[in-house]
């Protein structure tokens, strides 16, 4: 009897993209499509398929391991159970691959999108994404963005500032992502090249209009998963801490939607995969839609403004442009003591050096700090206090 003999690993990679032919609906993303910047000839034998890899990259990044200790609404309260950034994206990973796995789609890519959209979030939620971004404004590098740094840190910070080399489907997904935006439906943006990428960018950055749409259904399904996973997960949180009771959620939203966070959720990735089967867009149904857009409204009021979560913003504000002040004039003075040396500059590539000014560099070294990190940098006497509900 003849010895047995495992195949190349790249004839499995081959039977992988095969297999996707024959399963897959003739508009979603081939993983043998996947383009990146620069050829790695290593993987041409690999027997991963390219938004697999970048799924492998994304989740063994430094700054994948920072989730663990993001704010994602709810900051300076302890509780172990309120959501921290790390769970959205996982709760986000799995809407979406639920809903790509009925419609088709390419469930690696929806994967590498839904495990990266959020690694450029600053410590402390929007919060902190709003104050960094005046602080970049005043620097003069243009406005400071989650969804573009998310970008930076995989394409430039990562690996000592080589980065991972992602597919430009993975990267434009991410870019892309916004969940703030009410969308009824989404038509992907096809066809764009890295230097559409680019440019979406850098506009985005210079406060120019700009209209991100995803090139692909993964992509846009994928910014429906970011809202689906988070609105109902929010009324949810805010309940458990008292800031809200569940017969205050708008009756015309229970109704379409549900009042809770099982419910909504099951009920939004249904509406979604049966307005979106067969079609080259992702909607949801008018009624589902407004509905939703209803209880977006009723969140920001409720929860999101709610003035017994944001007494200490003041002060996290003030922590923010002491730390960038700080960190900038330790860059300046060549202060080699200083955190951001120690903890960020010293082992970076020299071509990120170079490519970054002292404001950058200050940027990303905040932009990738967890809630905890950040506050032990600050001055014992700035530090406010940690609530438990």
């Amino acid at each position: 009897m003849a010895e047995y003999k495992p195949p190349p690993l790249e004839r499995l990679r081959t039977e992988l993209d095969t297999r996707e032919e024959q399963i897959f609906s003739s508009m979603a993303a081939r993983s043998a499509e996947g383009i990146r910047r620069r050829p790695e000839k290593r993987l041409a034998t690999d027997y991963r398929q390219q938004y697999a890899v970048d799924v492998d990259r994304i989740l063994h990044s430094l700054a994948y391991s920072r989730y663990i200790d993001k704010t994602q609404v709810f900051y300076l309260i302890k509780n172990d159970h309120i959501t921290q950034r790390m769970l959205h994206v996982q709760l986000a990973s799995k809407a979406a691959r639920t809903i790509g796995r009925f419609l088709g789609l390419n469930e690696d890519l929806i994967e590498a999108v839904s495990i990266g959209h959020d690694i450029g979030h600053a410590p402390f939620g929007h919060d902190g994404e709003r104050f960094l971004c005046e602080l970049c404004k005043k620097q003069g590098i243009g406005e400071y963005h989650h969804n573009i740094q998310s970008v930076q840190f995989l394409e430039k910070v990562e690996r000592k500032g080589r980065g991972w080399n992602l597919c430009l489907q993975t990267l434009d997904g991410i870019l892309c992502h916004d969940g703030e935006v009410h969308d009824q439906e989404l038509v992907p943006a096809k066809g764009k090249t890295f230097e559409d990428h680019d440019r979406e960018l850098q506009d985005r950055r210079a406060g120019r209009p700009v209209t991100l749409v995803p090139m692909t259904l993964e992509g846009c399904v994928m910014r429906f998963a970011d809202t689906i996973s988070y609105i109902g997960r929010d009324i949810e949180d805010a309940i458990r801490l008292g800031l809200i009771k569940r017969d205050e959620i708008p009756r015309d939203c229970v109704r379409h939607l549900g009042d809770t966070n099982g419910t909504i959720v099951y009920t939004l990735v249904t509406d979604v995969i049966s307005n979106s089967y067969g079609k080259d867009r992702v909607a949801f149904s008018t009624e589902i839609s407004e509905a939703l857009r209803r209880l977006k409204q009723f969140n920001y009021e409720r929860i999101y403004s709610n003035p017994v979560i944001k007494c200490e913003t003041p002060l996290i504000g003030e922590m923010f442009e002491y730390l960038f002040d700080r960190f900038t004039e330790d860059i300046r003075r060549g202060n080699f003591e200083s955190p951001v040396y120690r903890n960020f500059i010293a082992d970076m590539a020299g071509d990120y050096i170079n490519q970054h000014s002292a404001a950058e560099i200050v940027r990303d070294f905040i932009a990738g700090m967890t809630d905890h990190y950040f506050l032990n940098q600050a001055p014992a006497r700035m530090r406010p206090e940690i609530r438990a509900f």
